[in-house]
């Protein structure tokens, strides 16, 4: 049955129903160096994002999740590095933009939340000068109407006392308000594409939940696209419509979130459900981590980069290369997996029949 398309307040399609991706990424690929010590960081990555929509990029540190928004962005160095592939936004190739025609789509169309405020923002510069700046280089603002909108924004994100905090610099607010802060400048000019690189590291779980819930209302109530890249399966749960699980720089599951959750079939995927401590179970079940690190690896090249982590493995693992194709079409539509010995039960489920540890008393 297909979604209805609603239109929101900005007056662009919002949700799954929208018949055209605002970005549409095809075979992005980020490799580093050059010669014998070439690294790729990102291997022929492909999605697509609609108005409305949030789509999840999920895996481990390393696994190429940051690098492929700043390729997105177009804020890798310019020097020491090779972005090849596709990143159409509404049409426009991105990749082959100039830079000061790329610069005016940044804030404007196209923002971003990055992962560390306080290294964002300028120490040494008010923040509402650094939020007003958006708006005067964007939307051609005067230096007023700019800070009374700044104002406003900061207010929008959930900071107290917006006007007093104007005036103050990042070291003088929480880790929480920088993070605002650094929303706030992303919502300034109202792009139709938001990126949230891990826009809740390091903040404690009810200033997670607020910016979160800030992001959900974001996307509902403007039709925002939202590119949610994370290592929380928590955040996934609360947020994305789509998920996309990386390892080794390329895409091994893509499922839509219920259907994920119900039942994953990669083992990766089934390994880091697995290792999520549930709140429900009794104290002391031990948790499943999934074995080693991501310096396991082996090349994509070879085999399965996952295969020498993984417990399914076969010998075909690590003699060919696997694709992603399309999965059982009776497990959810649109789900595409890359593995040669896909799981057939959820290790959540096997988790909770397992005998218990021992209890200690504290």
């Amino acid at each position: 049955m297909s979604v209805p398309t609603t239109t929101s307040s900005a007056g662009r399609p919002s949700g799954r129903g929208a018949a055209e991706p605002l970005l549409s990424v095809r075979d992005l690929s980020v490799t580093f160096g050059r010669g014998r010590k070439a690294f790729t960081a990102v291997d022929g990555v492909s999605f697509d994002v609609a108005p409305g929509q949030t789509v999840g990029l999920v895996g481990e540190s390393g696994c190429g999740k940051s690098v492929t928004s700043l390729a997105i962005m177009g804020l890798l160095p310019a020097r020491g590095n090779t972005v090849t592939g596709s990143v159409r936004f509404d049409g426009d190739e991105l990749l082959d933009l100039p830079g000061d025609q790329l610069r005016d789509r940044r804030g404007r169309d196209v923002a971003m939340i990055f992962q560390d405020p306080l290294s964002s923002l300028n120490p040494v510069v008010s923040l509402g000068v650094q939020v007003a700046e958006v708006l005067q280089r964007h939307r051609g603002m005067n230096k007023d109407a700019a800070m009374r909108r700044a104002t406003e924004l900061l207010d929008k994100v959930g900071i107290p006392d917006p006007t007093r905090r104007l005036k103050e610099y990042p070291h003088q607010l929480s880790g929480g308000m920088r993070q605002r802060a650094l929303i706030a400048m992303a919502l300034a000019c109202e792009p139709r594409l938001l990126i949230a690189d891990e826009p809740t590291t390091a903040l404690d779980v009810t200033i997670q939940a607020q910016i979160l819930a800030l992001l959900k209302e974001l996307v509902q109530d403007s039709g925002t696209a939202l590119i949610m890249i994370t290592h929380d399966l928590g955040v996934v749960a609360g947020l994305c419509d789509e998920v996309n699980v990386l390892y080794g720089g390329r895409i091994v599951e893509r499922a839509q979130r219920h259907d994920l959750f119900a039942k994953p079939r990669h083992p990766y995927t089934g390994g880091l459900l697995a290792s999520i401590p549930r709140l429900h179970e009794e104290r002391g079940r031990r948790l499943t981590p999934v074995p080693g690190s991501v310096a396991d690896n082996i090349p994509w090249s070879s085999g399965c980069a996952f295969a020498p982590r993984c417990a399914s493995a076969i010998e075909v693992c690590r003699e060919r290369t696997p694709e992603l194709v399309q999965d059982r079409p009776e497990l959810g539509p649109d789900r595409l997996l890359r593995c040669h010995n896909p799981l057939e039960s959820n290790p959540m489920d096997e988790d909770r029949d397992a005998p218990r540890g021992e209890e200690t008393d504290r």
